[in-house]
C-alpha cells in the first residue's frame, strides 16, 4: 500500500477557438464553463533502407481492411522483412522529365508536377493513385525554375512567390519541404479533389478525437449537420489530435503527415456532393514557420493506415515515449492499467465513500475532483491511495482574474501577476480569457519568473498538500497556442508549446505525479500518462447544445451539477457524427495506445448519454481504453456498482494490453457493425458487435475479448447487465 505523501506544484492552459468555420458564420463556443472554472468544453546504407521499407509495407499489409469479410483471429504481426514482396525503392535519384519529377517510394513511385504541385502515385502493380491536387490558386505560384537533382533530392523554386521546394524519398515516403523567403500562405496539399478521387469506396480519414473514416460521397457528411464540411481545424491543437489525415479509394490509400504542425490547418469542403480537404500553411518569420514539410505514403485501404505510418515515424525519429518507459521512470503510472476514471462530487469525495468504492469491487481507479474550493481531504486522499487508487485535482494555469472578484481559486494569482502576465495581441490588448473572464495567461511570463518567484511551484504545493499523487491539467495539451506580443514576455506559438511541455514534464519527472491533460494532441504524448477527451470526436454543434440547460443541465446543484449528472439525449446529427461506430476508427489508439491512456471528455461521463451507453462500453473494450464516470451522493451506490462490474471485466484486459501497440484493426462486415482489434503480438484480440444480428456466434450488443494465454474469450453484453 502506498503511504500518503506531499507533492509540489504544476500548471495548465486553455483551448481556444482553433476550429473555425470557413463559410463566414461565427464559430460556436469551444467549451462550456463548469463549476470551479473547469472547462469542458538519417542516413543509411541501401540494405538497411530496404529492411525499413519492407517493414512499413508489412505493417500496412497487416492492417488491410476487408470490407465484408476478414480472416478470423489475429492478423500476423508484420515484423522486419515481412512485407508482401512489393517493390521497395533503393537509392535511385529522382527522374526529371519535362516539368515532372518521379521519386521512388515504398510500394511504387510518386510524380510531382512542378508547374502546379500536383502529386500522383503509381503502385508497383500499375494502379494510379491521386496523392494531391494542384495547389489552390496554382497559377499564382508563377513559372517554376528548372529542377536540380542532388543525390536523392530534387529541388526547384517559384521566384514570383519566393518559395523553394525540395522533394526526396525518405524511408519509403515522399517528403516535400516548401521554404518561403517571406510571410505568406500556401493551400496545399489538396486531398480528395479531382480526377481519380471518386468511387463508391472513397473515404476521408480525419483525426477528430479518436478518429473518423468518412465516406466522401455520404450526403450526411457533406451536410452542415455533420459539422465537418465548411470547417477548418488546427493541426497543433485539440481540434485534431494527430498531425495527419488520409484518403482511400479504389482499394488504395494515401497518408499525409505534417511533422511540424504549428502554422498548419486542415480545411474541409464539399464540392459536387463530395468531401475533400486542403491543408493551409501560414509562413511567418516571427512564428518561425517559414519551412513547411509534408510527407506522403502510398498505403493499403485500411482506414488506420495513416496512424500506422505515424507510429513508425515517431519510432524512427525517437519521439515515441512508451507507457512501459514511463512506468519504468515512475512506477505509479502502472496504477492506470485496469483503472476506470472518476470525478467525485459532494460526499463522494470522503474517505468513507472511497472505501465504499473498493467494497463494491473497483480494484483500480483514477479519482479526480474539480477546482471548486472543496478539495478532497488528506484523510480521503490517504484512503484512496491505500486502496491502490490514483487521486488528484483538476488544475489550470490558463486563466487569470482579479483576485478580488475571481470566480475560481485557480484563477487567483499573487501580487500583480494579473494582469502583468496576460497574453497581449499585436495591438497590446489583453487576450480575454475563456467565457469573457479575466485573461489568458502567458506561459512565457511564468517560465521567465519561475526561477526567482516560484509562482507555479507554490501553486502546486497548495493544490497537492492533501497528498495527491496525480494532477490533471485543463488544457496544457489541447488548447490554443498563443503568440504573445507583450514587451515584457514576447512568445511564439512554438515557444508556448515548449513551455507547456516543460511544465508538464516537471510535474511528471521532477515531482513524480501521474500527469494527465485535456484532449491531448500528439505532441504532448511524450510527457503525459493519460488524457481526458482525445477519444471524443466532437462536432462543434455540441457546444451549442450544451448551452441548453433544460436539455443538458446547468452548473447546479453544487454537489451534483446537472451538466454532469443530468441524462441527456443528443440530437440525431450529433449522435451520428460523434458516436456512430460505422464511422469511428481508432487512429489515435493505432498511433499512441502504447504511449498514452485515452478516455472520453469529463463532461460526457458514461451515464450522461443513456442512448450511447452500450456502444461506448463496447468501444472501451475494442479500443482497450477506460470509461469516464462521475459519482456524487445520489448515484454512489447505483453507478458505483455498475462501474465496478465494468471495471472488473476491463481490468485484466487493460493490465495485459494497456502498454501494447494496437497492431490490427479491421471492420468485418460491410455495414461496419462488427469490428476487430488486436494488441501486441496477439496479447489481446477483441471482436465487438455493434449491430443487432449475431455474427459468428457473437450476439448483437456484445463483445468478446480473448487474452493470448486463455483458451476462451471473455464476453460482455453491457445492455443486459
Amino acid at each position: 500500500m502506498e503511504e500518503p505523501e506531499n507533492t509540489p506544484h504544476r500548471e495548465t492552459q486553455q483551448p481556444g477557438a482553433a476550429h473555425r468555420r470557413t463559410d463566414g458564420r461565427q464559430p460556436t463556443a469551444r467549451h462550456q464553463p463548469t463549476v470551479g472554472h473547469r472547462r469542458s468544453g538519417h542516413r543509411d546504407n541501401a540494405g538497411a533502407a530496404r529492411r525499413r521499407r519492407n517493414r512499413v509495407l508489412g505493417i500496412a499489409a497487416a492492417l488491410t481492411v476487408t470490407a465484408t469479410t476478414a480472416s478470423a483471429g489475429y492478423a500476423a504481426f508484420a515484423g522486419p522483412g515481412s512485407g508482401p514482396g512489393r517493390h521497395t525503392p533503393g537509392s535511385a535519384p529522382p527522374r526529371v522529365h519535362g516539368s515532372a519529377v518521379d521519386i521512388p517510394v515504398a510500394g511504387g513511385t510518386t510524380t510531382v508536377d512542378t508547374a502546379s504541385l500536383r502529386v500522383t502515385g503509381r503502385t508497383d502493380s500499375g494502379a494510379a493513385v491521386p496523392v494531391s491536387g494542384a495547389a489552390a490558386h496554382a497559377e499564382k505560384l508563377g513559372e517554376p525554375s528548372p529542377v536540380k537533382v542532388d543525390g536523392t533530392r530534387a529541388s526547384w523554386s517559384y521566384p514570383a512567390k519566393g518559395l523553394r521546394v525540395t522533394a526526396t524519398g525518405a524511408r519509403g515516403r515522399l517528403r516535400m519541404t516548401v521554404r518561403s523567403q517571406r510571410d505568406g500562405t500556401l493551400a496545399w496539399p489538396v486531398t480528395g479533389k479531382g480526377a481519380g478521387t471518386g468511387g463508391k469506396d472513397a473515404a476521408l480519414q480525419v483525426p477528430r478525437g479518436e478518429g473518423l473514416s468518412v465516406p466522401a460521397r455520404d450526403p450526411f457528411w457533406n451536410s452542415e449537420q455533420a459539422g465537418l464540411a465548411g470547417t477548418e481545424a488546427d493541426l497543433a491543437t485539440g481540434s485534431l489530435t494527430l498531425p495527419l489525415w488520409g484518403y482511400t479509394a479504389r482499394g488504395h490509400g494515401v497518408s499525409y503527415l505534417v511533422p511540424e504542425s504549428v502554422g498548419t490547418s486542415l480545411a474541409f469542403a464539399s464540392t459536387g456532393g463530395k468531401l475533400h480537404a486542403t491543408a493551409k500553411h501560414a509562413f511567418s518569420r516571427r512564428e518561425k514557420t517559414l519551412d513547411y514539410t509534408v510527407t506522403f505514403s502510398l498505403t493499403s485501404a485500411s482506414p488506420v493506415a495513416p496512424a500506422v505510418d505515424y507510429h513508425r515515424w515517431l519510432r524512427e525519429h525517437g519521439q515515441l515515449h512508451t507507457l512501459k518507459q514511463k512506468i519504468a521512470e515512475n512506477p505509479r503510472v502502472a496504477k492506470l492499467l485496469g483503472a476506470q476514471h472518476v470525478y467525485l462530487w459532494g460526499k463522494a469525495r470522503s474517505a468513507q465513500a472511497v472505501r465504499r468504492l473498493r467494497e463494491q469491487g473497483s480494484t483500480r481507479l483514477w479519482l479526480g475532483y474539480d477546482a471548486d474550493g472543496r478539495p478532497m481531504s488528506r484523510k480521503a486522499v490517504t484512503a484512496a491511495k491505500k486502496q491502490g487508487y490514483l487521486v488528484g485535482p483538476y488544475d489550470s494555469y490558463a486563466n487569470g482574474q482579479d483576485p478580488k472578484s475571481a470566480d475560481t481559486p485557480v484563477a487567483k494569482w499573487p501580487g500583480s501577476v494579473y494582469p502583468d502576465y496576460c497574453v497581449r495581441n499585436w495591438k497590446g490588448e489583453l487576450k480575454t480569457g475563456f467565457g469573457g473572464r479575466g485573461c489568458y495567461m502567458s506561459s512565457e511570463a511564468f517560465a521567465k519568473s519561475e526561477p526567482t518567484k516560484h509562482y507555479l511551484a507554490a501553486h502546486t504545493r497548495e493544490i497537492t498538500k492533501n497528498g495527491a499523487n496525480s494532477v490533471f491539467l485543463d488544457v496544457d495539451a489541447a488548447g490554443e497556442l498563443f503568440s504573445d506580443f507583450s514587451e515584457a514576455h514576447p512568445m511564439t506559438k512554438k515557444q508556448d508549446r515548449a513551455n507547456r511541455m516543460a511544465r508538464m514534464r516537471a510535474l511528471a519527472d521532477k515531482k513524480g505525479f501521474v500527469v494527465g491533460s485535456e484532449s491531448a494532441v500528439s505532441w504532448s504524448a511524450p510527457v503525459l500518462a493519460f488524457d481526458h477527451g482525445a477519444q471524443t470526436p466532437v462536432n462543434d454543434g455540441l457546444w451549442a447544445f450544451q448551452k441548453d440547460k433544460e436539455k443538458w443541465g446547468g452548473y447546479y446543484p453544487a454537489n451534483a451539477p446537472g451538466q454532469f449528472f443530468k441524462p441527456a439525449k443528443l440530437p440525431a446529427s450529433l449522435a451520428k457524427s460523434m458516436f456512430d461506430p460505422a464511422y469511428r476508427v481508432p487512429l489515435y489508439e493505432t498511433a499512441l495506445h502504447d504511449s498514452v491512456v485515452n478516455t472520453d471528455r469529463w463532461e460526457i461521463p458514461y451515464d450522461k448519454l443513456p442512448a450511447q451507453k452500450s456502444d461506448r462500453a463496447l468501444m472501451s473494450v475494442l479500443y482497450n481504453t477506460p470509461l469516464n464516470f462521475v459519482l456524487g451522493d445520489a448515484n454512489l451506490e447505483s453507478t458505483g456498482k455498475e462501474m465496478a462490474r465494468l471495471q472488473r471485466y476491463f481490468a485484466p484486459l487493460h493490465r495485459a494490453a494497456g502498454t501494447e501497440r494496437m497492431t490490427d484493426f479491421r471492420r468485418l462486415t460491410g455495414d461496419h457493425q462488427v469490428q476487430r482489434s488486436v494488441f501486441g503480438r496477439g496479447t489481446l484480440t477483441v471482436t465487438a458487435n455493434f449491430g443487432t444480428k449475431a455474427y459468428a456466434g457473437l450476439p448483437g450488443g456484445c463483445v468478446d475479448a480473448k487474452l493470448k494465454n486463455e483458451s476462451k474469450a471473455r464476453r460482455l453484453c453491457p445492455s443486459r447487465g
